[in-house]
């Protein structure tokens, strides 16, 4: 990215699509939020794949660097995803060293074509550096674009029935049956029944029709798309060891492609009562849902395929190309509603009309309600470089974690479990998440080092396990490396690190551990009780 940095630092000045920002330690919200409204606007305007706001650089390019931190910047990610419409968010973001200096590159979509993005109720756009409202002229050309086409309902012209499965119309079907009990479909010819089913569009082969039914020679038919699934099995250190295709017709590539997950037994490690004896690793419905997704919501025209990773220590990362329309995860788990605005919405139609996904949207909320009833760790969403990957661990993974979800599976929300998920998996937290859970007592620790709190270890029998994340405290810390000296008279850094190290707590890392012995040491100069000679720490009252 630091081409692309220089590249955009060589431009004379700002323009409707590019921005400067000092942005030191923070920017406020909602000047950014308008920001990113007039830039994602100009860019359509321009017909630029993104507009780009840097953080760290003034309007006069001289670098000052900036030290956002990733969970601030996790923040203004959400008020983005919360306040603009239709939702949007950041392609990415970049953070580049030049000049000693820390840089932050946002990179900004253009509005889709058609509807102008705005920040809470108002759009905006750029009188050349200049912030203001998108003018009606500008607004006018956006709202007159075509509307991008729906890939799923373009017809292929060369296409006939002929070039669909005839296994695969047939279990299309069955699956069509179940949804509609009460129609009579044996009556339907293949044709009536594939319109009826909106799998084609007035007795026309659609590209829908040939990603679910076709056979797999017809794939060629919907070119530049790709058609295709790719299992790949690793092993825990991430290496390969074999893979397979499977193309059209998806309809029952889905099939072939569960059963090669070794789907195994989990069993939980004796606990009482506490845990059933096992479980599968990965519930079928999870599996479905998370590959049902990526064919529905793919973004065709990337010509991308859609990913399956097993590893062997029990992890699926399932990838399909495009951005996640709703924006961020959370967004979708808390709604009541399903989303108004689907990338494929014909594809999308028909394969919920062949059961293959949920038909109200709730399908993602319950893929967390499964994991969290499993005591597993919730799916993870990544959702940068233009691609969704979602990763399903089956297994327990945090201990403390699973605990607390055993003991108290009706006092927590869906959304407190999401936010323990966040503080096992050692993900950054929001600030408002963090006064959530503090004010629960839920968690204890300094930013962003958190852990379970102790009054939620007591209540479920975790003593050792919050003593091994709150580790020793200062006071007995200093204790033990007074003991030392006056037992062995002198002692240096290396000796109190290996009578240490392993007494501090879990939540920090080897660097860490090691700052809080140095700290101690000093704590205990300043105090006058030891004093240093050469290497060596000795008491103070103790002679050369």
């Amino acid at each position: 990215m630091l081409n692309t940095l220089n590249t955009l630092l060589r431009t004379n000045a700002e323009t409707e699509i590019l921005e400067f920002k000092t942005a030191g330690q923070n920017f406020d919200k909602n000047k950014l939020g308008k920001y990113f409204s007039a830039l994602s606007n100009e860019a359509n305007l321009a017909n630029k794949e993104c507009a780009w706001l840097i953080f760290g650089i003034d309007d006069e390019h001289h670098i000052s660097g900036t030290k956002i931190t990733d969970s601030t910047l996790n923040e203004y990610k959400q008020e983005i995803a919360n306040n603009t419409s239709p939702t949007s968010n950041f392609i990415n973001t970049h953070r580049v060293n030049i000049e000693g200096k820390q840089v932050l590159m946002l990179q900004i979509p253009p509005a889709p074509k058609g509807m102008p993005v705005d920040w809470k109720g108002h759009c905006y756009g750029r009188n050349g550096s200049s912030l203001s409202a998108l003018n009606n002229q500008e607004r006018e050309r956006i709202r007159l674009q075509n509307y991008a086409p729906d890939w799923g309902e373009e017809v292929v012209e060369r296409a006939t029935i002929d070039d669909l499965s005839i296994e695969a119309i047939s279990e299309a079907r069955k699956q069509f049956k179940v949804k509609n009990p009460t129609l009579e479909i044996e009556k339907w010819d293949d044709i009536k029944f594939l319109n009826k089913a909106k799998i084609t569009s007035q007795g026309k082969i659609t590209n829908t029709a040939i990603l679910l039914l076709g056979k797999p020679e017809s794939e060629h038919l919907i070119s530049p798309a790709v058609g295709k699934i790719t299992w790949i099995l690793k092993d825990r250190d991430n290496i390969e060891k074999d893979y397979e295709h499977f193309g059209c017709p998806l309809l029952l590539s889905v099939n072939q492609v569960y059963a090669k997950i070794r789907n195994l037994k989990y069993r939980y490690l004796p606990e009482g009562t506490l845990f059933p004896d096992e479980v599968d690793q990965f519930d079928p419905f999870i599996i479905r849902e998370a590959l049902n997704n990526c064919i529905a919501h793919q973004d065709y025209t990337l010509g991308g395929k859609i990913n399956l990773v097993e590893r062997e220590d029990g992890i699926l990362t399932f990838v399909n190309s495009g951005a996640f329309i709703p924006g961020y995860v959370e967004k979708v788990v808390a709604a009541d509603a399903p989303e108004t605005y689907y990338r494929n919405p014909f594809l999308t139609s028909a394969m919920v009309g062949l059961g293959m996904i949920d038909t109200i949207g709730s399908g993602i909320k319950k893929m967390f309600v499964l994991q969290k009833n499993k005591f597993f760790p919730l799916p993870s969403y990544d959702l940068d470089n233009n691609q969704v990957k979602v990763k399903i661990i089956g297994k327990v993974v945090d201990v403390g974690y699973a605990r607390r979800l055993a003991q108290s599976k009706n006092e927590l929300t869906l959304q407190d479990i999401i936010l323990l998920d966040k503080v096992a998996k050692g993900t950054p937290l929001l600030n408002a998440e963090i006064k959530m859970l503090r004010s629960k007592k839920l968690i204890e620790g300094r930013k962003p080092n958190f852990h379970i709190s102790s009054f939620i270890a007591e209540s479920i029998g975790e003593k050792p396990s919050y003593i091994n994340h709150k580790g020793i405290d200062n006071e007995y810390c200093q204790k033990m490396i007074l003991d030392f000296l006056r037992k062995f008279g002198s002692g240096n850094r290396k000796d109190f690190e290996e009578m240490l190290l392993d007494k501090l707590p879990d939540v920090l890392n080897p660097q860490q551990k090691r700052n809080k012995v140095r700290n101690n040491l000093q704590s205990l100069k300043k105090q006058k009780k030891i004093s240093p000679f050469g290497k060596l720490w000795k008491m103070s009252n103790s002679k050369n």
